[in-house]
C-alpha cells in the first residue's frame, strides 16, 4: 500500500500532509512555496510509494468556485503532467482553515505561533487527509 498525500494549494504556499504506509494516520509533512509544489511532490514520489493525491477543492459556502479555484485547476494539470500514474482526487476543503486555527488554539499555541500561515496550511492539509482516512 502506498501513502496518500493531501495538498492544500494556495496562491503563495502549499501545505502538504501524508499518511503512513498503512493509510491509518495523517501527519503534516511541510509547507512549500506554491511555485515549487510540483517539483517537491515529484521528488517525494520518487523516494516514497505514493498511491493517491488528495487536492483541496476551493469552494465557497454556496458550492461556487472560490477565487483560488483557477489556480488549483492549473496546479492539478501540472501535477498530473508530472506524475500521470498517480491518481488525483479533489476533496472539499471548506472550513479547513477554521479547523486548523481551532486545533492550534486547542493545542495551546501562543498567538505568534498561530499567525504562522505556513503552519496553518500544513494543518489544513492534515485535516483534509484525516477526514478522508476516517471516511474511507
Amino acid at each position: 500500500m502506498g501513502r496518500i498525500v493531501a495538498i492544500d494549494y494556495g496562491k503563495k504556499r502549499t501545505g502538504i500532509a501524508v499518511s503512513d504506509p498503512l493509510q491509518l494516520i495523517a501527519g503534516g509533512l511541510t509547507t512549500v512555496p506554491s511555485n515549487e509544489a510540483v517539483s517537491f511532490l515529484k521528488q517525494y514520489a520518487t523516494e516514497n510509494e505514493v498511491e493517491l493525491f488528495l487536492l483541496g477543492e476551493p469552494r465557497q459556502m454556496n458550492y461556487q468556485p472560490s477565487e483560488n479555484y483557477a489556480r488549483v485547476t492549473q496546479f492539478r494539470k501540472s501535477l498530473n503532467d508530472a506524475l500521470p500514474n498517480i491518481e488525483i482526487r479533489l476533496v472539499d476543503e471548506r472550513f479547513t482553515s477554521v479547523l486548523a486555527h481551532n486545533a492550534m488554539l486547542e493545542g495551546g499555541l501562543k498567538r505568534m505561533a498561530r499567525r504562522n500561515k505556513a503552519l496553518v496550511d500544513e494543518i489544513s492539509a492534515t485535516i483534509i487527509l484525516q477526514s478522508y482516512l476516517e471516511n474511507k
